[in-house]
């Protein structure tokens, strides 16, 4: 059953999480900051939008922090696909109208939620706040909704 769930192995998986989690705690510790990634989004806006919800202080004040977060993820994703990634281009089956449905729909749901999958369940449950709790609960049962009835 492991092997069907994980037909390339565990471990990275486990190493992974193992990472992602201390660098969200080492910034919360040295910093205070939270590392969610919808603000990022919102935050990046603030360079290039007017619009009074990305001239907003919040966003003003973290942006910098905030982009250089988002490049290291990028800059890490790439080390990784060089140095551990496999040998051979990654391919879906799933349509590109659905790949872009799902994307709206997960930004759409951030938004909404105030937060992103990595915010509420990394950082939010980290800190153990119960909007959090409730929203990776949503996030999850509709995740498993949707891949039942796709399936």
């Amino acid at each position: 059953m492991i092997a069907s769930l994980f037909p390339l192995g565990w471990a990275h998986y486990l190493a992974g999480g193992l990472i992602i989690g201390l660098g969200v705690a080492l910034l919360y510790v040295t910093t205070g900051r939270l590392a969610g990634m919808s603000s990022v989004f919102s935050s990046s806006w603030s360079f290039v939008s007017q619009r009074p919800f990305f001239q907003q202080p919040r966003w003003l004040e973290s942006r910098v922090w905030r982009l250089q977060m988002a490049l290291g993820l990028v800059a890490g994703a790439g080390l990784w696909w060089v140095w551990l990634g496999p040998t051979q281009a990654l391919d879906t089956q799933v349509p590109a109208w659905r790949l872009l449905l799902g994307g709206v729909v997960a930004g759409y749901g951030a938004r909404l939620s105030g937060g992103c999958t990595s915010g509420h369940g990394i950082c939010g449950m980290g800190s153990l706040k119960l909007p959090s709790l409730l929203a990776v609960g949503v996030f999850m049962a509709t995740g498993f909704l949707t891949a039942g009835v796709l399936a």
